[in-house]
């Protein structure tokens, strides 16, 4: 049995559990549209062979059809409205809730969407539908948290996903100083491992994209956020371990 989690950048990991391979919100190519990547492209080994793509919104930086179909004929695990809007774009969308468990791969791994409240920055040509996901098998469960702000049902997520969480995948900033509405900083990302009762955090959604002129001004904003969440953490949840990644890098849970 084996829970292992890789950071590619952004809000991209790749989650090995129990012989299933997933990845949530991939951004595989070198840059996001007007958003530039800080570091080198992910290695087509980091996520090859995936048998799922958890997709939390249709935001471009979390919804990139270039590397959706760079990952082939995967199926792609989402709110009903953004997998009718993969399937029309000639991707394998297959809709989710939150009731029922939907089992992925060959073994034991099983899947299902959570609440996320991200209704800032709405698009009038894709669906603004938004979730995160829970994903368990016999090792463990894991809450993907995609873009959200706190909300009171948050504590429900270990009963949700059928005892505790053992990995909160959180977000903690953004690909500017300032966060718009919808999204967690590191003290609110901190929080939700308090309510969620998490063993250990992984922070993403920060230290990546970057609009072209900004990447080193305010200075060091860009590194920030990790520290920062760590300190919260810290403070907010003593029993929860963070485990912060470098682009690329994994640990096993």
């Amino acid at each position: 049995m084996s829970l292992g989690i890789r950071w590619l950048g952004h809000s991209t990991v790749v989650i090995d559990l129990d012989g299933a391979r997933v990845v949530a919100d991939p951004l595989l190519l070198r840059h996001n549209g007007i958003l530039r990547r800080r570091g080198v492209q992910p290695a087509q080994s980091a996520w090859a062979g995936a048998d799922a793509v958890l997709l939390s919104h249709l935001h471009y930086d979390h919804a990139e059809l270039g590397s959706l179909r760079l990952l082939g004929n995967v199926p792609i695990y989402t709110a009903a409205a953004n997998a009718q809007w993969a399937r029309r774009k000639d991707l394998d969308g297959r809709a989710i809730g939150t009731d029922a468990w939907t089992p992925i791969g060959k073994g034991d791994v099983e899947i299902k969407l959570t609440r996320a409240i991200h209704e800032s920055r709405p698009m009038p040509h894709r669906p603004n539908a938004a979730n995160g996901h829970l994903v368990r098998g016999p090792s463990g469960r894991v809450w993907v948290a995609g873009d959200t702000e706190l909300f009171d049902d948050m504590a429900r997520l270990p009963d949700a996903a059928g005892g505790p969480i053992d990995l909160a995948v959180v977000p903690v900033g953004g690909w500017g100083k300032r966060l718009s509405g919808g999204h967690m900083g590191p003290v609110e990302a901190a929080i939700a491992c308090r309510m969620v009762a998490a063993r250990w955090a992984v922070p993403v959604h920060w230290n990546t994209l970057h609009l072209p002129a900004v990447r080193t001004w305010p200075h060091d904003w860009m590194d920030a956020a990790g520290p920062e969440f760590v300190a919260a953490l810290a403070r907010e949840a003593p029993d929860c371990r963070a485990a912060v990644l470098g682009l690329g890098e994994m640990i096993a849970v």
